[in-house]
């Protein structure tokens, strides 16, 4: 699109633009996380964005941008000559889902090495993006190799590059922005840290505001560039206030009480490490800057903490994020006798209630405008407190009261009431089980993988385009053509035929299908929560790995999805959490409904392989011949070359095994609760069979 959307226009969604602004202002708050729903407008708003900010000087021909004030003295352009400058708009680059190590670092020129035999550089999407923006949409579904690269330039401000026998560093500062739906599943806590600041932006509710964003819309596509020239007054005011609030950053004072301030927040809502103490330092710097004053005040310590802590409080991988505000005032409210900071006021363009156009992007007239003003505490993240998710706590709900068959009742031996949800046992870690093999699915953290990235284990000839030279094999293959050729002793022929690419070696995410034993005889409540305990000890674990998740229950006449394969791992874990027991146990129906999922997934995605793991006492009680029916069922799995594994959750001074037989149909290794833990002395080494009835030992 080659008009942007105007920043000025954007209804709503105070926190993000604010949190947009600041990192504008202060690159060095470090990026801005943005999580929310499908179609909230989050692309628009981050493209919006880079039309504000202010225009860079750079020299004609450098590639990386060097600023001529303070110009890279390791530019791999340079040494630039001072007449040769230019001026030009701040750029946005995108870093696609797809995009390779290679396009975001960069690379050698294979071209030119071949055919001039220089080492040279082709500079990626971080040299792309420096003193600009670099926005990432969906990041949660970005490999982790890429964020790692990714957020590491952010941090340090530049790029090392070390492969192919290319060493470049180059400057790399940008304002680092990445979307996602969590939906779609999460991002680890370690790399969510990473990230400055993060908003929950949500769809409006109020129909005048969702009225006015389709009027908004609709006018802006039919006529872009009208739209643009109606907004440019505000856009112009937003644009140079953003400058005169960089201008005025180096001024800000950051006294002793509002880092004492800052300290204690961060130390009440118990975060790990120093980095949220620095963010909110500098975010709290930026709002001052952005008010128009020299001096941080109170409420900017609370208005920083809302927007740098929320994602790093997170002690689970499935809490949600979000930041108690009465907790937070009550901390605040013990430096209320220290009044070494000024009062804030509303700046250089305060709040004035005879002006028409406060509000901005809020106005719900079709003419409302102006730049978006600086947030009240009271107004942040309205929508997000009155939508968090209650899906994770057990409630009575309704499939809880549906009455089903008791425990050892026949089906005509009358019906009784299940027993409400039981909340699963604490989490543990667990052991990891893997796929045999070599696959080539996603990227991820548990079996073995062809990948483009990864550690070389060898080369081969290229199949299409060349994407990753294996330069000592390329060498090695002309060589002994050198005389044949006419060059011995004059230098290197090589010739299309000799090049050759690195095969390397890396970890794919697998699918890991839960099949759940939720019938009468899984149902005490004791033995229950155990059982619970070790599917979200499991879960947790796909969630480290990057896999898909998906879940199959079976009680009473049969079994049901109770979670179609997802990304979402925290969705299985609500699910979990209100999983309804009683009944006959029908293992048969429950091995059968895994077979189809399976099914549809290998269409979906062929290249991700699937990891079955079933949760049960092996009891068959439901249906004609249960028994010979969940055995056939179980071969069938077995026969397609499904990787398996058995969780006997059978308990008691007598046990009949059964769990043991379904484990020897499925080709499956069988592990009790008590051995699935990670530090068991029985789980050190186990045996795991493949569809071929090979057998491969690897260490828990």
């Amino acid at each position: 699109m080659s008009t942007p959307y105007p920043f000025a226009a954007v209804v709503g969604m105070d926190s993000l633009r604010l949190a947009l602004l600041l990192n504008a202002i202060s690159p060095a708050v470090g990026g801005v996380l943005v999580r929310g729903e499908k179609g909230t407008a989050k692309t628009t708003t981050v493209r919006a964005l880079s039309a504000l900010l202010p225009e860079v000087g750079t020299y004609t021909g450098c590639r990386f941008a060097c600023d001529p004030a303070a110009p890279d003295p390791d530019c791999p352009d340079g040494p630039h000559a001072d007449g040769d400058r230019l001026t030009r708009p701040a750029r946005m680059a995108e870093l696609p889902v797809g995009a390779s190590e290679d396009r975001l670092v960069g690379s050698l020129d294979i071209e030119r090495a071949l055919s001039e035999g220089v080492k040279a550089f082709e500079p990626g999407l971080l040299a792309a993006a420096h003193r600009g923006v670099l926005y990432v949409d969906e990041v949660n579904l970005l490999g982790d190799h890429l964020v790692d690269s990714l957020l590491d330039a952010a941090a340090t401000g530049s790029a090392h590059i070390e492969r192919e026998g290319v060493s470049v560093r180059h400057a790399s500062r940008f304002l680092l922005v990445g979307t996602m739906n969590p939906e779609e599943g999460e991002l680890r806590p370690q790399l969510l840290d990473r990230f400055g600041l993060t908003v929950e932006v949500a769809a409006s509710r109020e129909p005048d505001e969702r009225v006015e964003v389709v009027r908004r819309r609709l006018a802006f596509d039919e006529d872009p560039a009208a739209f643009a020239a109606k907004w440019a007054a505000e856009e112009d005011a937003l644009r140079e206030r953003i400058a005169a609030a960089r201008a005025l950053l180096p001024a800000v004072r950051l006294g002793d009480g509002a880092l004492r301030r800052i300290a204690a927040v961060c130390a009440g809502f118990e975060v790990d490490g120093m980095r949220a103490d620095i963010v909110t330092a500098r975010t709290a710097t930026a709002l001052a800057a952005w008010a128009g004053r020299t001096d941080v005040a109170t409420e900017d310590v609370r208005q920083a903490a809302l927007l740098a802590l929320p994602h790093r409080r997170r002690r689970n991988p499935f809490d949600a994020p979000g930041l108690d505000e009465a907790k937070l005032d009550e901390i605040l409210r013990q430096f209320e006798d220290e009044d070494d900071d000024p009062e804030p006021d509303p700046g250089p363009e305060g709040p004035d209630d005879n002006r028409p156009d406060d509000n901005g992007p809020d106005d719900n007239g079709p003419d409302g405008g102006g730049e978006p003003p600086q947030q009240s505490p009271e107004a942040e993240l309205p929508s997000q407190r009155e939508e968090q998710p209650e899906d994770r706590q057990p409630t009575g709900s309704d499939d809880s009261a549906a009455p089903q068959e008791a425990p050892g009742q026949g089906q005509g031996q009358g019906q009784a009431l299940e027993a409400p949800p039981v909340a699963a046992a604490d989490p543990f870690r667990t052991r990891k089980f893997d796929v045999p093999g070599l696959g080539d699915g996603a990227a991820g953290r548990r079996s073995r993988s062809r990948t483009p990235h990864g550690r070389t284990t060898g080369s081969r000839r290229p199949r299409g385009v060349l994407s990753r030279l294996h330069l000592a094999a390329t060498v090695q293959a002309a060589a002994p053509h050198q005389r044949a050729r006419g060059r011995a002793g004059r230098g290197l022929v090589v010739r299309r035929d000799d090049l050759r690419e690195a095969v390397r070696e890396g970890r794919e995410g697998n699918l890991v299908l839960f099949v759940v034993d939720a019938s009468g005889s899984m149902a005490a409540r004791k033995r229950m929560s155990a059982v619970k305990g070790a599917v979200l000890s499991l879960l947790l674990d796909a969630y480290q790995r990057r896999d898909k998740v998906g879940m199959i229950t079976f009680r009473g006449s049969g079994a049901e999805v109770a979670l179609p394969p997802t990304s979402s791992v925290d969705a299985g874990a609500a699910r979990l959490e209100r999983l309804p027991t009683g009944g006959r146990t029908p293992l048969a129906a429950g091995l059968l409904q895994a077979h189809e999922v399976l099914r549809v997934e290998r269409l979906r995605d062929p290249s991700r392989r699937p990891l079955l793991v079933v949760v049960t006492d092996g009891r068959a009680t439901g249906g004609p011949e249960p028994v010979a029916r969940a055995a056939r069922a179980a071969g069938l799995l077995a026969a397609g070359g499904t990787a398996s594994v058995v969780v006997d959750c059978e308990a008691g001074p007598v046990r009949l095994g059964l769990a043991a037989e379904l484990g020897r149909s499925l080709l499956a290794p069988v592990v009790t609760l008590g051995e699935l833990r990670a530090d068991s002395v029985s789980a050190l080494v186990r045996t795991v069979r493949n569809s071929n009835g090979n057998t491969s030992r690897r260490a828990a």
